[in-house]
């Protein structure tokens, strides 16, 4: 199978994919309170459409596939899509970005239908924070689904921790507990100023290395080595498709990570496109520009056709990321 690479060198294997733009939160950085006005069924790629674009992409060399949202679990029966991209020839890693609050529900059907892990998105361990973060969600409902998801066997298991300045800053030491007795990866990302206004204020913003060093004044941590993985020995090699650099706590089971788009971008080394619920693909996070595979599917284009499309959207990947120019988008729409 050949490799596909960028104008930049970058190999990029990796698409994320956008299953839908509706959520059951109303986290107050991706969408506003009010919620957003959903694309009809109509609008949205169906699994079939979903399937064949995963095909043309691996056909081209890409190995890894993210199903992400809005929040993916309320799309129906995404356990058959699930089962149906595991056996895609040429997939290597399956995984799912969710808010967890519907995974205790469907963890073990969904590893059961090939998923080989889980990013669980969780900004607080507060129940009142969490009403006030999520607007309308339920504490218990997640950390359940964390530890379905653990049962199940879905591995790794991470947990999402968007950092924000006078809202969860003070939670970093009880987010690192966790790693202890669980083997939990536990990500702090640097907060990314889109969506809402209100909290697109920059006093919001902590870099990741004062997160890091927030850390290291509770306990001493250390390169994450992981010794099944040959020939890796540096921070950044817990299995995954991801810009984290990862650590562990002398004892913990499970490891602790940081993700810096903004303080320390890692645009050198992106790997991936992103495919938006709409059938649109995005060579980056923050690109304006993206290709319309949805209307051509639907027009019959061939297999070649769709395939010389996503090797344009490759060709036209950006060296470094613009955030500023999609800074009041809604992240939910965009499959972040």
């Amino acid at each position: 199978m050949s490799s596909l690479y960028d104008r930049y060198g970058r190999k990029i294997d990796y698409l994320r994919i956008s299953v839908t733009d509706r959520c059951n939160l109303r986290c107050i950085y991706c969408m506003p309170e009010w919620g957003i006005i959903p694309r009809s069924p109509q609008e949205i790629l169906s699994f079939e459409e979903i399937e064949r674009i995963a095909k043309e992409s691996t056909n081209l060399g890409m190995n890894k596939i993210r199903v992400t949202g809005g929040e993916p679990l309320i799309r129906r029966e995404l356990a058959k899509l699930i089962r149906n991209l595991s056996k895609i020839e040429g997939i290597s890693d399956l995984s799912m970005t969710t808010n967890g609050t519907l995974l205790k529900d469907y963890a073990q059907e969904l590893r059961n239908s090939g998923l080989n892990r889980v990013n669980i998105s969780l900004d607080t361990l507060n129940e009142e924070k969490y009403k006030f973060i999520t607007r309308s969600g339920k504490l218990g409902e997640t950390l359940r689904g964390i530890d379905e998801a653990l049962q199940a066997g879905l591995s790794p298991v991470k947990i999402n921790v968007v950092v924000m300045r006078g809202i969860n800053d003070d939670e970093i030491v009880d987010f690192i507990k966790l790693t202890y007795d669980k083997p939990l990866s536990v990500r702090f990302i640097e907060f990314m100023p889109m969506g809402s206004k209100v909290f697109r204020d920059e006093e919001r913003f902590i870099p990741a290395w004062e997160i890091k060093a927030h850390c290291q004044r509770f306990a001493q941590i250390e390169p994450f080595i992981d010794s099944s993985l040959t020939g890796l020995d540096q921070a950044d090699s817990l299995p995954g498709n991801g810009p984290a650099r990862y650590y562990r706590i002398r004892g913990a089971l499970g490891a602790v990570g940081f993700i810096s788009p903004l303080s320390s971008p890692f645009c050198s080394s992106c790997n991936r496109l992103r495919l938006i619920s709409d059938g649109r693909l995005s060579p980056c996070l923050y690109s304006q520009y993206q290709i319309d595979l949805k209307r051509s599917l639907r027009q019959g284009a061939s297999s070649e056709e769709i395939r010389n499309l996503i090797r344009l959207a490759i060709s036209n990947k950006p060296k470094e990321h613009h955030y500023q120019s999609v800074a009041g988008q809604v992240m939910s729409q965009i499959g972040g």
